[in-house]
Parts: C-alpha cells; sequence; structure tokens
C-alpha cells in the first residue's frame, strides 16, 4: 500500500514540473498505450492528414537547430529548436530570447485567398513580463504590400491590472503603435493553450478564440480599433512570422521560453 501511493505521489510530482503538450494534440502519440508508443518510432502526425494553406506539427523533424519544410527562421538575441517532450512521444518548437530579443518561425510567400485566412497554434509561455510597465510582446506577426505590421496575437503587461493580457495590435500602419487587450483575457504562464485567430479582409477584422472559447471583446476591424482616429487596413499578406518577441529592454524575467506545436493556416477555421 505504502509503495502504491509513493508511486502515485511520484508521477504527480514530475506531470507538474514537465512541459508536455496533452497526448492527442499534434505530433503526440496518441493514447501511449500502444506497442509502437516508444521512443525513436513512428509518430503521429496531423499535417499529412489535410491539405492546408500551411501545417508544422515538428514530428517529421530531428531533435536539435530548428530547420523547416516551407519555412524559415529570424532571431536576434533568440534561438529556435525542435524538442522532444519528457516521454519522447512528440516534438514541439522550443523558443528561447534573451532580455528583448526575438526569435520567430518564418513563413513566406502566402498568397490567402481574397487576403483573408485562419490560423491556429498551440503553445505555452513559461513567463511573461512583470516589469517594465506596459511591457509589449507579440507572438503572431502578419505583413505584406503595404504599411504596417498586423498582430493578431500577443498582448501587454498592464500594471494597474497587474496582469499580461491577450490582444490584437499593429504598427507601423497609419492608426500606429497599439495594442487592444482587455481584462477577461489574461495570459497565463506554464500551460499549454490552443489560440486561434481570423483575418477577414471584408472588414479588415480580426478575431480571437482561446482554447475554442470566441473572445468577440479582442476582435478589432476597420473602425474598431485601439490605435489612431483613421481606417485600420490590412496589407497584401504575404508573411507570417510565429513565436515571440518582446519590445522593451531590461525586462524582468531577463529571458523567455516559450514551446509551440500543431502550426497550421487555412482558408476556413482548422479547430483545437
Amino acid at each position: 500500500m505504502k509503495k502504491t501511493v509513493l508511486f502515485a505521489a511520484l508521477v504527480a510530482m514530475l506531470s507538474a514540473t514537465t512541459a508536455v503538450a496533452p497526448a492527442s494534440w499534434g505530433s503526440g502519440s496518441g493514447s501511449g498505450s500502444g506497442p509502437g508508443d516508444r521512443a525513436g518510432e513512428s509518430e503521429a502526425r496531423t499535417c499529412v492528414a489535410r491539405a492546408l494553406m500551411f501545417c508544422e506539427d515538428f514530428a517529421g523533424l530531428r531533435p536539435g537547430e530548428a530547420h523547416g519544410r516551407g519555412w524559415t527562421t529570424d532571431a536576434a538575441n533568440g534561438t529556435l529548436t525542435i524538442e522532444r517532450d519528457a516521454t519522447h512521444h512528440s516534438k514541439h518548437l522550443r523558443i528561447r530570447t534573451e532580455g528583448n530579443g526575438r526569435a520567430f518561425l518564418e513563413i513566406r510567400n502566402l498568397t490567402p485567398p481574397g487576403n483573408s485566412f485562419w490560423g491556429r497554434v498551440r503553445l505555452r509561455v513559461d513567463a511573461f513580463p512583470t516589469a517594465p510597465d506596459w511591457a509589449h510582446w507579440t507572438i503572431v506577426e502578419a505583413t505584406g504590400e503595404g504599411p504596417g505590421y498586423v498582430r493578431p496575437l500577443g498582448g501587454q503587461y498592464v500594471p494597474g491590472v497587474g496582469e499580461n493580457l491577450w490582444g490584437a495590435g499593429s504598427d507601423g500602419g497609419p492608426t500606429g503603435d497599439w495594442t487592444a487587450w482587455h481584462e477577461s483575457a489574461p495570459a497565463r504562464a506554464g500551460t499549454w493553450q490552443c489560440v486561434e485567430w481570423r483575418m477577414d479582409a471584408s472588414d479588415n477584422k480580426i478575431s480571437l478564440w482561446i482554447d475554442g472559447e470566441a473572445k468577440p471583446e479582442l476582435a478589432v476591424s476597420t473602425h474598431h480599433h485601439g490605435g489612431l482616429d483613421t481606417d485600420f487596413v490590412f496589407p497584401r499578406f504575404d508573411t507570417l512570422k510565429i513565436g515571440w518577441q518582446l519590445y522593451q529592454g531590461s525586462p524582468s524575467p531577463s529571458s523567455y521560453d516559450a514551446r509551440m506545436d500543431d502550426i497550421a493556416l487555412d482558408g476556413t477555421r482548422l479547430g483545437c
């Protein structure tokens, strides 16, 4: 009886301290109960089951420095590596930056029909900034022909609230630099989440879903956004970056770790 209790406690402790995506996600191996679920054997893959605009589940990539199929990397004071989880049953992208560095997986030569598309990423950020006040970070950034960096997924540390809050935003275009965060959408550190976004060019609208739940309060559009009093207009998208960038110097903490899996883009909703 004592051995059973001690074993259960050990399993619980290891589960609480290991960054592992649920086995049903992306490159995970499913239930883990089959005879083929051992390190070094084939992994289940989501990116071979459906033709998408872009898909990467990292299952077929070697651990180590990140090199992809149909994507490149963009980093300064940051690294991107492919890592296995503690069970050796799945792989994910690990992003690490120092200070206000950046590290992105970059997808080029996109031609989304009607300049509109859906995106999805499963992610875990170990810690968000707590200093300086209003520290601003980006996870997804879209650019193309025309002015402006469009950021469907990012956020900001809001000192009056004492939390980091999710929000869509933009910079470099006519509406200026802004992030439309909301107190109902706190960014949770140390836990895996699935985030979906939609870019709808008919009204230059960005919509967000977190773990399958719609967040209409985070939506921005042509006349409803957080910038200067002028229209918010998409550029003609051709490039998307997914990763991490913090813009303020001397932040706290001084380095950042994020893990990502099941990145996909398509003309219809992908779901979690």
